[in-house]
């Protein structure tokens, strides 16, 4: 451990040390001096009349003199630097005196980063709010941001400065970084998606802020026992965040429960419940190469000290007391809490309409401010943009409605233009039970307020529906109301009833028929038009079913409230707009836009792959590439070059060797970074087939195992097969998928007859930091989702930039990565998705016939090999052909013969580096399209309409 240079033991008295040590640092650098002691100057009114805030900077030895933003430091400045880690570590501490360890250490170092960001950050917002421009707002229930630390340094440029500032502390740069927990706020691609478009956003200089949730514990820390997966909770915020900053001035209240009632003046008031404080945690992000900082706000839950019950205290009732406290503070423990009570489904409501209610609160209030007297409402759109990162924001829609109509006084018409004009909506899955769908009684009780007005909305879209088919075919109508209304199970409006033709025989209502979805589940046109043809034994009436569930469709909600759709990749957009929301994408086709995902390449190769960032560099011949991924392509031309092959397989071996010591620290396992090195790193899901990945492996083995020495060595190339990922805590056929790819690794590692040829690994508790190492390591990622069933996906990017290799389906974006890289560097198997009905379809009229090898498999992990875990669940529903959990519904069977194939020609093209490594190449070179700088700018463009700010 490092001498701390001014540690108990060996400092002058306290007060000398104090006047001697500031004396110093402000001489040794008048410009980190001058900013040394930084202070944020809020000034506000209260939550219901909020007065102008204004963020500044003060100086404690000139607070009188304006102080002209500039660069904190430079390049050069290590010695600056390094005294303004010596002033956090001294006078901003959260450890002990007497040590400078390496937590001390980091905290210190990101202390003095972040005094950094302030500066940029508060000039950014200044600007912003002169200038008056449009500006967009991004809510999103995850924000999986990784580390910081070595991405903020590495965005100011100060990676250099800051590893020698260091070095004269006692301290190496990386080892103070790996001391920074990974941020819990989020779960997979959708919170990784949001990370880097923030890092998008600052990075071109587009005015936008960030809303998310503050979780205490995250979604939860994976631990891999002998049981398979095993949950705790994280930790993150144990020894406190040195990147958030508190406002505790910025809160506004946040009600549930109550009723709805009508004033004097017949305006709608919702009043009683319960009512909790969401207060703000605020995040700078830097962008690369720019004064530009943006902000990620935070939000987290309380209620005030008289909440507490000190009566009930007293008296023993330990319970009661805090039950105020505990029950707002819970809003904001734990991503996506188990759903399989009703407590927890409430309590996922409760997180959602938290962020929006929060969020919008917010967003209007600076929308006043900078608007000053009288407000033009009219104008909110044209100074706010919403996007709306999945269905989780959706009730975005009605809340702002709310606030308008009930608080600032506009009316219904007036509200809900704008509404439909600031609000946009990003779809990121097409998979039926990811589509949300809410209880109406459950929102009822929770937010009354709310269901009056998504009735509202709802009778707004059944209107609109009349209005484009008429009422001359009722049945074609109904069926269309029926599918595209945001209730279901609901009575329709009196209005909407007034507008059908009566019928002579029997009611209007008695007269509304249409064929249930489970009954119509797996017919063809022709077999729904002879259901409608026949005696209505088979169909119901639009009234509610009582043995139904009354519901609220959130999507149909977020198409119906805003004005752009947008899916994330080609092939997701079209599905979108032709068999999911497709009669939605009929009335409204101007709404339906498509966005392409990207990732960062500033953490996705420039930092987390260095040398391979020299190596582009020293190819290209300037570094513009990580702000301008176009100028990859050029890379092309020198694919067959042998030189720089060279230096590109060397590279890679470095990164192996680095993944391979990762393995050992992680797993124990140790393995040879000569084989090569196959990876599926994603959230486990059956669609996303995991099970197919560790099926493939089970026969490779099992055909090792039958061969002699000399056989297999000639027939299978040696691989270190990698997984991670996290399973949901109550998803059980998941969490099996875990325990098998354990239970495989631990007996085919240990095979000492099968040796290197090949290994198991599964890295627990995977995260951004764990992918930092692994991707620049992997030369085969597998991204084998059933063709139809991945939105997008964006690990798939982030493999390609680092020049690995993909084997895969047609499935999201691997649609366009194929295209990019070039069919000839890519692994394609599979079904597509226009056969995936029609395969179902077969299964389930018993048609599908097994392929032998699929059936060995099965077979062989049935005879207890992998241990005498019982399997029969996870094999059975590989089996079957109807029935829940059965039939096979990823089409793991299917696609298997052909991804055992592919891998064969895998096993093919890697024995032929020289071939391989033009392969890598050209997926990096490839990857130019996969940047979020490049999504940022098309919803900038197309859905925001916002423009750069350059700062002065």
């Amino acid at each position: 451990m490092a001498a701390f240079p001014f540690s108990a033991t060996s400092k002058p008295s306290k007060s000398a040390t104090h006047s001697t040590f500031i004396s110093s640092f402000i001489a040794g650098s008048n410009h980190i001096g001058r900013h040394s002691r930084l202070f944020l100057i809020s000034t506000s009114g209260s939550v219901s009349g909020r007065a102008r805030r204004k963020l500044c900077v003060k100086n404690v030895a000139a607070t009188d003199q304006k102080q002209e933003p500039k660069d904190v430091a430079t390049r050069e400045d290590s010695a600056s630097i390094s005294s303004i880690i010596k002033y956090h570590a001294e006078f901003t501490p959260c450890f002990s005196m007497e040590s400078f360890g390496l937590p001390k250490a980091f905290y210190a170092t990101a202390e003095s980063v972040r005094d950094m960001l302030i500066i940029n950050w508060n000039t950014t917002y200044e600007y912003c709010e002169k200038l008056n421009v449009k500006q967009a707002y991004y809510l999103s229930m995850e924000y999986l941001q990784g580390r910081a630390l070595l991405n903020a340094i590495g965005n100011l440029e100060l990676s250099g400065s800051y590893a020698e500032a260091l070095e004269k502390l006692g301290h190496n740069l990386e080892d103070v970084a790996r001391q920074e927990p990974d941020a819990a706020l989020g779960n997979g691609g959708l919170g990784r998606l949001a990370s880097c478009f923030l890092d998008s956003l600052a990075t071109q200089n587009y005015p936008a802020w960030g809303y998310g949730l503050r979780y205490k514990y995250g979604l939860f820390k994976q631990h891999i026992t002998k049981d398979g997966q095993e949950e705790v909770a994280e930790n993150w915020l144990e020894m406190g965040n040195p990147w958030e900053i508190p406002r505790n001035d910025v809160t506004y209240p946040v009600k549930f429960y109550g009723e709805v009632i009508s004033g004097p003046d017949g305006k709608k008031q919702w009043v009683g419940g319960d009512n909790v404080t969401a207060v703000a945690y605020d995040v700078p992000i830097p962008g690369y190469k720019t004064k530009t900082t943006i902000n990620l706000r935070l939000w987290s839950t309380k209620v005030a000290p008289a909440e507490f019950d000190l009566h009930a205290f007293n008296t023993g009732d330990h319970a009661k007391a805090y039950a105020a406290i505990k029950n707002a503070e819970k809003i904001c423990y734990i991503l996506y809490p188990g759903d399989e009570t009703m407590e927890g489904k409430s309590l996922r409501l409760k997180q959602q309409y938290t962020l929006c209610s929060a969020s919008l609160q917010d967003i209007i209030t600076r929308f006043e401010r900078r608007s000053g007297d009288p407000v033009n409402w009219e104008k909110f759109p044209e100074k706010v943009a919403v996007q709306m990162n999945d269905t989780h924001p959706t009730l975005c829609i009605p809340e702002l409605i709310r606030i308008l109509v009930d608080v600032k006084g506009l009316s219904w018409k007036e509200a809900w233009n704008v509404t439909r004009r600031t609000v946009a909506y990003t779809n990121h899955t097409v998979l039926p039970e990811a589509l949300e769908k809410w209880s109406l009684n459950l929102i009822q009780e929770l937010l009354p307020r709310h269901v009056e007005i998504i009735k509202m909305i709802d009778e707004e879209l059944i209107h609109t529906i009349v209005a484009e088919y008429g009422t001359e075919d009722l049945d074609l109508l109904l069926q269309k109301v029926k599918e595209m209304r945001i209730l279901d199970n609901i009575e329709l409006p009196d209005s909407v009833l007034e507008m059908l033709p009566k019928s002579e025989e029997s009611s209007v209502v008695d007269h509304i028929e249409s064929v249930s979805d489970n009954e119509t589940k797996g017919t063809d046109e022709g077999d729904q038009s002879q259901v409608l043809d026949t005696e209505k034994k088979n169909e119901v009436t639009f009234e509610p079913d009582p043995e139904l569930p009354k519901m609220v469709r959130m999507a149909n909600l977020c198409i119906a409230g805003g004005h752009a759709v947008n899916g994330v990749a080609e092939i997701h957009s079209e599905i979108v707009k032709n068999e999911v929301f497709n009669d939605f994408y009929k009335l409204w086709p101007e709404k339906f836009q498509n966005k392409t995902n990207g990732v960062t390449p500033r953490r996705w190769i420039r930092f987390c792959n260095p040398d391979l960032s020299r190596l582009i560099t020293k190819c290209i011949g300037t570094e513009e590439w990580v702000k301008n991924t176009e100028m990859l392509v050029n890379l092309q031309k020198f694919a067959d070059n042998e030189d720089f092959q060279s230096e590109w397989r060397e590279v890679k071996m470095r990164n192996k060797i680095k993944v391979a010591s990762f393995l050992k620290e992680k797993t124990g396992y140790l393995v040879n970074p000569n084989a090569m090195f196959d990876v599926q790193v994603k959230r486990i899901h059956e669609y996303k087939r995991q099970l197919m990945n560790i099926m493939g492996i089970i026969y490779r083995y099992k055909k090792m195992k039958e061969m002699s020495p000399k056989e297999r060595e000639a027939r299978f190339v040696p691989r270190v097969c990698i997984f991670g990922g996290k399973a949901f805590a109550t998803y059980v056929q998941a969490k099996r998928i875990v325990k098998f790819i354990t239970d495989v690794g631990a007996i085919v590692n240990r095979d000492q007859e099968i040796g290197d040829l090949l290994k198991v690994v599964f890295v627990p508790d995977y995260n951004v930091s764990v992918a930092e190492v692994l991707i620049p390591g992997s030369e085969l990622s597998q991204h084998i989702s059933t063709a139809g069933m991945e939105a997008s996906g964006t690990s798939n990017m982030k493999f390609a930039m680092n020049g690995c290799i993909q084997i895969g389906t047609l499935d999201g974006a691997n649609v366009e990565i194929r295209e990019e890289v070039g069919e000839e560097n890519f692994f394609l198997f599979g079904a597509r998705a226009e056969e995936i009905s029609g395969l179902r379809k077969q299964r389930s009229e018993g048609k599908f016939v097994a392929d032998p090898r699929f059936e060995e498999v099965k077979a062989y992990v049935r005879g207890g090999v992998f241990g005498p875990y019982n399997y029969d669940e996870l094999m059975g529903s590989l089996e079957g052909n109807e029935g829940y959990g059965r039939a096979d519904y990823f089409l793991v069977g299917y696609d298997f013969p052909s991804y055992i194939e592919c891998q064969d020609e895998v096993d093919e093209a890697y024995r032929d580096q020289k071939r391989w490594t033009k392969m890598s190449i050209l997926n990096t070179a490839g990857s130019y399209k996969f940047s979020s700088d490049r999504t940022i700018h098309e919803y900038a463009r197309d859905i925001w309409r916002i423009e750069p700010i350059v700062l002065p």
